[in-house]
């Protein structure tokens, strides 16, 4: 496989997962992983997810992996759940952005997990866009994202049917806490390690995904409330374009995007919807908020707040 053989060779690798494209590298070789700091301009405490195909390689990455892991893997991996532990002493410190413990996932999408099997290691990866952007969920994205990159090798793998990031939870302590909401909610966590912190985290953490501005497009973005939303489109005095859930609420002269009603759909969605809005041209994005979450949602509508408040700060 060509993008194993660059990755063996110290080169860095777009490919995809089941939530977003991912910018890897050879967890063990510090200058490809400088690479991907380099090329990403991302900010030297922000750690990388360590991606290996099973828990024999998460094994090898980490100085503690106890039950509670074994039984989390179990029941959500191969899948979009990232799992912060202790890392081992052979890990460098540019593979964890200086922290003592590594965040790992084995992603679910056959892509991966096929350049994982022909690797034979872990792959050290964060999303694969400029640093505090939007993040890609196509093949598409990752080119727009690097013009400038001409010797990227990029593994499309088509669109990420997940199309948000993992959730990730910190087992380096107690009690295990949530450091970034995604599609696998806390309570499902929680059934399996009994007491789970959800901290509202604006500072960064030993997971990525925590900074206060991420995910962001180029052009000013709001969060409005439905109820305000009318209100808030009579007030501007140029056209935006907007991301709702009905047409019907957004009048010429501005644009609307319309939102699918399911949560899942939604976060399939919301990134490419993201970057076709910046691709407008207009000064200002409107983002109508998502409902609350219900016993059917599973908190998704939550993790896809958490991704919307990080993308309107400022």
């Amino acid at each position: 496989m060509e993008a194993a053989r660059r990755l063996s060779a110290g080169a860095i690798v777009a490919f995809a997962t089941e939530t977003v494209y991912g910018l890897g590298a050879d967890t063990f070789n510090v200058a490809a992983i400088e690479q991907i700091y380099a090329l990403k301009g991302r900010p030297a405490r922000n750690p990388l997810i360590a991606h290996v195909a099973g828990t024999a390689e998460a094994r090898r990455v980490a100085a503690v992996w106890d039950e509670r892991c074994d039984r989390l893997a179990a029941r959500f991996w191969p899948g979009p759940l990232t799992i912060v532990v202790p890392r081992s002493a052979d890990v460098p410190d540019r593979a964890t952005a200086g922290w003592p413990t590594i965040a790992i996932r084995a992603p679910a999408h056959p892509v991966a997990q096929r350049l994982l099997q022909a690797f034979g290691g872990p792959i050290s990866a964060p999303s694969a866009n400029r640093s505090g952007h939007v993040s890609p969920t196509t093949a598409r994205h990752v080119a727009e994202d690097f013009p400038d990159a001409a010797d990227l090798y990029v593994l499309d793998g088509g669109s990420c049917a997940v199309g948000i990031e993992s959730t990730v939870v910190d087992l380096s302590g107690a009690p295990a806490r949530v450091l970034r909401p995604g599609s696998v909610p806390a309570s499902a966590l929680a059934e399996i390690l009994g007491e789970v912190a959800t901290p509202d985290l604006i500072a960064q953490a030993a997971g990525p995904g925590t900074a206060p501005r991420h995910y962001a497009p180029g052009a000013a973005a709001e969060l409005v409330c439905t109820a305000a939303l009318p209100g808030r489109l009579a007030e501007l005095r140029e056209p935006a374009v907007v991301l709702c859930l009905d047409r019907g609420s957004v009048a010429a002269p501005h644009r609307a995007i319309v939102m699918p009603s399911s949560p899942r759909a939604y976060a399939a969605r919301l990134y490419d919807a993201l970057r076709e809005a910046d691709a407008c041209g207009r000064s200002r994005i409107v983002i109508e908020d998502v409902p609350q979450d219900n016993s059917q949602t599973e908190g998704l509508w939550s993790a896809i707040r958490d991704r919307l408040r990080r993308a309107t700060v400022g």
